[in-house]
Parts: C-alpha cells; sequence; structure tokens
C-alpha cells in the first residue's frame, strides 16, 4: 500500500507539471499567432505630383483590421482622412489613402483588429519636409522659358539698332552728294572765272585778234593822214615859190 500511493502521487505531479508545460507552451504559441500593432506600419510618400499614406499589414494570421487615418494639430484630430479595411499577410499587404499632404504635417493610424488590437500606431506620422510636386513645379519656373524673356528684351534693342545703322548710310549719301555738289560748283567756279579773266585781261591789254585789226587800220589811218598832211605841204611851198 504504501509504494502504491507513493506511485500514485508521483504520477499525479508528472500529470501536473505536463499539463503546466502544454498550458504554457500553448499560451506562447497563441501569442505568437495572434494579431499585433507591431505588424501595422505608415508611411506618407508621392504618387507623381500627389501625396498619399501608405498602410502596410504584416499579420500572418490575417486578421482583418480596419485602418483609419487622422489629421492630427496641437494633438487633436482635425478632420478623418479616411477609413479602409485590410487583411495582412506574412509579406506584407497595403492600403493606400489618397492625402495631398502638407511638410512636416502629422496624422493619427489607429487599427482595429478584432478583440486583439484596438491602438494607434506609434509614433505619429510625420511626412517630409518637402512637399510633393515641389521639383517638378520647379523646373519650368527655371526655366529656361522665363528667361527667354530677357533675351527677346535684348534683341529688341538690337532690332532697333538696326534701323539706326541704315538711317546711318542714308544720311552718308546725303552729305557725299552734298560734298560732291559742293566741291563741283568750287571746282566750276574756279575754273570757269579763269578763261573769263583771261579774256578780259586780254581784251583790256589789246592782245585779243581784234585788237591787231584796229591797231593795223589805225596805224594805214596814221600813214595817209601823214602822206596827205606832207602833199599839202609841198604844194603850200609850190605855190610861195611862184
Amino acid at each position: 500500500m504504501p509504494q502504491t500511493r507513493r506511485n500514485a502521487r508521483r504520477s499525479v505531479r508528472v500529470l501536473g507539471v505536463a499539463s503546466a508545460s502544454v498550458a504554457l507552451a500553448l499560451g506562447v504559441a497563441g501569442n505568437a499567432l495572434a494579431c499585433d500593432i507591431s505588424e501595422f506600419s505608415a508611411e506618407a510618400t508621392c504618387d507623381g505630383s500627389k501625396g498619399v499614406i501608405v498602410v502596410t499589414d504584416k499579420d500572418a494570421t490575417k486578421t482583418p483590421a480596419i485602418i483609419t487615418v487622422f489629421l492630427e494639430n496641437n494633438g487633436a484630430d482635425v478632420k478623418q482622412i479616411g477609413k479602409q479595411n485590410i487583411k495582412g499577410s506574412r509579406e506584407g499587404t497595403t492600403v493606400t489613402f489618397a492625402e495631398d499632404w502638407k511638410p512636416n504635417a502629422i496624422y493619427r493610424v489607429h487599427v482595429k483588429a478584432g478583440n486583439q488590437v484596438d491602438e494607434d500606431i506609434t509614433p505619429n506620422l510625420t511626412t517630409p519636409s518637402t512637399a510633393c510636386g515641389t521639383e517638378d513645379s520647379a523646373t519650368p519656373t527655371t526655366a529656361a522659358p522665363e528667361t527667354s524673356k530677357p533675351s527677346d528684351s535684348t534683341s529688341a534693342p538690337a532690332e532697333s539698332a538696326t534701323p539706326a545703322e541704315s538711317a546711318t548710310p542714308s544720311a552718308e549719301p546725303s552729305e557725299s552728294a552734298s560734298d560732291s555738289t559742293g566741291t563741283t560748283p568750287e571746282g566750276t567756279s574756279s575754273n570757269a572765272p579763269s578763261p573769263a579773266a583771261g579774256d578780259s585781261n586780254l581784251a583790256e591789254t589789246g592782245a585779243n585778234s581784234n585788237t591787231g585789226v584796229i591797231a593795223g587800220i589805225a596805224a594805214a589811218l596814221v600813214a595817209v593822214g601823214a602822206g596827205a598832211v606832207f602833199y599839202g605841204m609841198r604844194r603850200r611851198g609850190a605855190g610861195s615859190g611862184r
């Protein structure tokens, strides 16, 4: 009897230890398979030029969850951005909220997964310091398209200078014409008076061809007169001698 009781007590102890071990193992396994908030994450990214908030669920148990996103201001909800259902996976399942977020904005992301999770993803989501589409919008403005305006403004004076240059040659022919017309009268006036002056000088000095004829006639008349005088004197001398 004493040995039988001892064996029974040992058997009970062994069963108790085994049951406790199984219960502990089941508890650990249950906790390992349960959905946990650490399996959820949120990120603010860009879809082209628009902002989006992406929430990822890596719950291997695929427990259905509800994701709700709120815009925060000074620790209070400003507005609800949206609410979506999600079922996670070991690789990760994502849901996207279209939100044109501002730089350094804060969002609260709440997760509700059955009776296992009902809390926020911590810390709250803070958006990047650069908004979406900033680089794309900056490209056209530096663009060069605007730098074409100074080139137009600089080309305008060049075009206006062209008529000025063309006006200059038009003025030059007038000056040359005036010079040519000015020099021509001077040349002709300097040359024309010289023969006129020569003619007047020749007329005054008697060097003209008509002057010689007149001088010859005058000399002939003087000779005839002298002969007549001489002849008359002889006749008078002869008359007085008789």
